[in-house]
């Protein structure tokens, strides 16, 4: 019953035989019975701990090996969806935006509101954080993804504010796979898996490559990744090495606007608020010219090593290198910004059983960056609405940065049924800026801008001189576990989440703004949950509220705000039943309610209004059959209720409800043919929807799609 230290990366064998249901699905030649009353369900990410998921003093959400294969997700969205209280936001093409326990955050406020994980390792240092990072990790042939709604800094350090998203990947095994998947608008996605155990070691690699020409005009992409795994195991020391790469080649298409009606881009009969049913409109690409160049490598070796039968250690040194080129095809100068950053770090815990009852791990995490980003305006200089843009380069910096956090958690179990978890860490980031331009606000080489009079004038960029920054952050958690019964448990908890300024808060700013007056976010949160594990039925009910101080966003001026408040509260279930032996529902549903808690009147933010892209209500639900032992259907509802669009409340986008059917006949035990059907009822709906200057602008959703393919197992 007390929590066990294991090896992360050996407890996803165990982690391959429990699930949140005895059905297995489209990867799966038979139907199986998983005995979850007497199978433990191991997590890893909720402590760095791997622990039965009934003992857990928090809220964490397992997505199985069989959901993920049987989804075979392009984008993040398609699986990470499924979980509760997610919603991952599809943009155009591998870029999105995410929303965990929160709104859907957009502009300068959303990176670093999040943090994602690949076995435990960020996959990008602490204050080079990106929108889109989802898109760089190997969803598709993850052995699990674990996912953790609120604040978990505590544990993981700054970024963890909203939520984790931890990446699990496969062990080495013998065996093989290869598929061809097809899908709509030229899609062609080919993937594998390829492995070797021999005694002590054991190898294993992905690999996915998907080329699409892109629902929108000129908006195709072309993205690869790969990983790559050693393990080796001998005596008392176990060694895992992981290397991940990712290389996208993306035409980028922005908003379709309702303000360009009747331009040479596109014609529309419809209403402005209406306009993404328009599937002509929706499928015009306004931004031709926009694209995004990505590349990033990772690699991590974890150590561990058994000193005696009550304490072991964990040593786990990592590099990352992250590359992007992109232009802002969302802004008045379309600048291209080129930003890199690349890190050195290490993870490390020591693990103590002191008594039967008490447990602890230490360490001290360590990481240096060196970053970089330059932004160049290729149109002409321009002065409008009292800004002057020129052409060429508007910043160009570089930042090394420094961050260690030492941190120790403590189990307690009072007796037999009540534990107790506490957590705190220590992070100290230090930012060292140099500004390789002329400081202030005038054009790189020190000249003058200029207005339509051709008098001079402020720049609109302006360039901090050089500097040292430091922010020291603390943060706790403590929980509680009740075992109410062998299969229900009462648990809850509060915790502190914070976020570190990220560089292009500190360092990219406009010539109204003051120079270091942002702090970082904070996060303070409380849940209370009910979770229950039987053979026949999984559930999990929990309630939080969580308020956020230091909140950081882009006013409608675009100008930066830094102490904003916001509060958060809401209710989450997830329900996993085993109906028959070949018939199983999964129900997620999420109510929230994200409210601003202080006034911006030239923003339209006002106390007590709900913030835009929050909608209140979220849910997916899952009907899994096996009609045969060869055959696999699931019919799967996606609901997405109203949200406002702006801050002030005044425009909406009503939601959606999709529906998604898939199916998979085994034909032998080497081949397997797959199908489904993208937005069964082909609803139009727009992926992403939003009220800026003036006009609606929507991301039109996919129409109704067929993907069909091929799996061979070897």
């Amino acid at each position: 019953m007390y929590q066990q230290y294991y090896s992360v990366y050996l407890s996803y064998l165990t982690l391959s035989l429990s699930g949140f249901s005895g059905v297995l699905l489209a990867d799966d030649t038979k139907v199986a019975q998983v005995d979850l009353a007497t199978t433990e369900i191991i997590v890893v990410t909720a402590s760095r701990l791997s622990s039965n998921l009934l003992n857990t003093s928090g809220n964490v959400e397992r997505i199985s090996a069989q959901d993920i294969n049987s989804v075979s997700a392009v984008h993040p969205s398609e699986i990470l969806n499924r979980a509760t209280g997610v919603h991952i936001q599809a943009n155009n093409g591998m870029e999105s935006l995410p929303s965990l326990r929160s709104p859907v955050l957009t502009g300068p406020g959303a990176a670093g509101a999040f943090l994602f994980l690949e076995e435990g390792i960020a996959t990008r240092s602490a204050g080079f954080a990106n929108n889109n990072a989802l898109s760089e990790l190997n969803l598709a042939q993850a052995s699990e993804i674990e996912v953790i709604r609120g604040p978990a800094s505590a544990v993981y350090g700054s970024n963890a504010v909203h939520g984790v998203i931890n990446v699990l990947t496969k062990a080495p095994s013998d065996e093989g796979d290869v598929s061809l998947l097809f899908g709509p608008n030229k899609r062609y996605q080919l993937q594998g898996t390829l492995g070797r155990e021999m005694g002590v070691h054991g190898f294993s690699s992905n690999f996915q490559a998907i080329e699409e020409d892109g629902y929108r005009d000129d908006s195709g992409f072309t993205s690869f990744k790969v990983n790559g795994r050693h393990d080796y195991e001998q005596g008392v020391d176990k060694v895992s090495t992981l290397i991940s790469g990712f290389v996208l080649d993306q035409d980028t298409a922005g908003f379709i606007s309702s303000s360009d009606n009747g331009s040479d881009c596109y014609r529309s009969d419809y209403d402005d608020d209406k306009l993404y049913k328009d599937r002509q409109a929706m499928e015009k690409n306004c931004d031709d010219d926009a694209y995004r160049q990505w590349s990033s490598l990772r690699i991590a070796t974890n150590w561990q090593r058994l000193l005696s039968t009550d304490t072991r250690f964990s040593i786990t040194p990592y590099f990352r290198i992250n590359q992007m080129e992109f232009r802002q095809h969302y802004l008045p100068s379309e600048s291209i910004e080129e930003n890199s950053h690349y890190s050195v770090g290490i993870v490390s815990s020591y693990y103590w059983q002191i008594n039967p009852t008490l447990e602890f791990v230490m360490g001290v995490d360590a990481e240096w960056t060196e970053g970089a980003l330059t932004e160049t305006q290729q149109k002409p200089d321009s002065f409008s609405f009292g800004k002057a843009r020129q052409q060429g380069i508007h910043y160009d910096y570089q930042v090394d940065a420094v961050t260690v956090a030492p941190y120790v958690q403590g189990d307690w179990q009072v007796n037999d049924l009540l534990t107790f978890t506490a957590s705190i860490r220590f992070d100290a980031s230090e930012y060292r800026y140099r500004n390789l331009v002329a400081d202030g606000i005038t054009k790189a080489d020190g000249t003058d801008c200029v207005n339509n009079s051709n008098d001079a004038v402020p720049c609109l960029y302006l360039r901090p001189s050089n500097s040292d920054d430091q922010f020291n952050n603390t943060s706790t958690k403590f929980g509680f576990n009740y075992q109410l019964a062998d299969e229900t448990a009462l648990f809850g908890g509060w915790s502190q989440g914070f976020r570190a300024p990220q560089t292009t808060d500190l360092y990219r700013l406009q010539n109204q703004q003051v120079v270091g007056e942002i702090n970082s976010e904070e996060m303070n949160s409380t849940e209370i949950g009910l979770r229950g594990i039987n053979d026949k039925f999984q559930y999990e009910a929990v309630i939080y509220t969580m308020t956020k101080n230091n909140f950081f966003f882009r006013d409608a001026q675009g100008l930066n705000v830094t102490d904003g408040k916001t509060s958060h509260q809401g209710l989450e279930l997830g329900v996993n039943y085993e109906l028959s032996d070949t018939i199983n529902l999964a129900i997620n549903y999420s109510y929230g309610e994200h409210t601003y808690k202080f006034d911006r009147p030239s923003s339209g933010v006002v106390a007590g209004n709900i913030i835009d892209t929050a909608p209140k209500h979220l849910a997916n639900t899952r009907l899994k059959w096996l009609p045969t032992t060869s055959t696999s259907l699931e019919l799967e509802w996606l609901h997405l209720g109203d949200y406002y669009l702006d801050p002030d409340n005044e425009h909406e986008y009503s939601g959606h409800n999709l529906w998604q059917l898939r199916g998979a006949i085994i034909i032998n035990k080497q081949v397997k043919l797959l199908a489904r059907i993208e937005n069964l009822t082909d609803e139009k709906y727009a992926s992403r929807a939003d009220y800026a200057f003036g006009s609606y602008r929507f991301f039109g959703g996919q129409p109704r799609a067929m993907h069909v393919g091929v799996k061979v197992d070897f």
